[in-house]
């Protein structure tokens, strides 16, 4: 059952309070990592590691490959909190739960939310260890995290996502990628649906004539609460394989991760170049 309005709202003041009396200096920009992509957080100056079970009200992560960490410091000369793994649809929580850090960060102060993850490719032009920046997206999640009462003080009823991926973030990512020599850099849109399972044959079809150039399991809940407390948002999906549905070959979680990995690192130049601009 969905908790109630209330008790969640406490929870969120309950993890702003101790986060206050934690750090040292408030995040001026919010890093999500998504699978394979942690050891951004080893970048961090004057890092301070928080885990998740620390922070009081914090859902835990269930998923191995996510390191279950709030690393406060400094990146690319700003002030940054990265979240370093998420919680999902998949593992058991309700989209208003699984955000609960995004809610919390945005009351803190923050203001840009950057949000990367690992993801299939539909679009036949990627490869693998394309980076694709997020122009839009398609929500297959069965929940919302705005579902209940609104809290007017967070956001208001009907937040409008016109505009979700801010253009101007957008552009200055495609211009950091080609100042770095980055080939594989492309703009498209990403589908979130419930997982944990894969994408049939059929249902990798359905994706792709529905306009999606890459599908994940995660993203979306976390962006629309960015969006409803005002942030700006920038998302970037590194592309770990391409689906064929001809010839769909079985995806393996570790295969991902490894291909993600590889990727990591064109992934990591091009964040650092990006919050310099930002």
């Amino acid at each position: 059952m969905l908790e109630s309005i209330d008790d969640f709202k406490a929870r969120v003041e309950r993890a702003v309070s101790f986060l206050e009396g934690c750090l040292l200096e408030k995040p001026q920009i919010v890093l999500m990592l998504g699978t394979g992509l942690s050891a951004v957080a080893d970048l961090i100056t004057e890092p301070l590691t928080i885990p998740y079970k620390n922070i009081p009200g914090f859902p835990q992560s269930t998923v191995t490959s996510h390191a279950g960490n709030l690393v406060c410091g400094r990146l690319g000369g700003k002030a940054v909190a990265v979240l370093q793994g998420r919680f999902h649809f998949y593992e058991g929580y309700a989209t208003r739960e699984l955000t609960l850090p995004i809610r919390v960060l945005s009351l803190l102060g923050a203001e840009t939310f950057v949000v990367s993850n690992a993801a299939g490719g539909l679009n036949p032009g990627f490869s693998s260890g394309t980076l694709m920046i997020i122009q839009d997206h398609l929500n297959f999640i069965p929940d919302n995290p705005l579902r209940g009462p609104n809290v007017d003080d967070w956001g208001p009823r009907f937040p409008d996502l016109s505009k979700t991926y801010d253009q101007a973030l957008q552009e200055k990512t495609l211009t950091c990628a080609l100042r770095l020599g980055l080939e594989h850099v492309r703009s498209g849109v990403y589908c979130a649906i419930p997982g944990p399972s894969l994408e049939t044959p059929a249902e990798t079809r359905y994706l792709r004539n529905c306009g999606a150039d890459a599908v994940g399991m995660s993203t979306v809940p976390e962006v629309i609460v960015a969006r409803h407390a005002g942030m700006k948002v920038l998302g970037i999906s590194v592309v770990s394989n391409v689906n064929d549905p001809d010839n769909l070959q079985p995806i393996i979680l570790e295969d991902i991760i490894a291909q993600t990995e590889k990727a990591a690192v064109n992934f990591e130049r091009l964040l650092v170049e990006i919050l310099k601009e930002i």
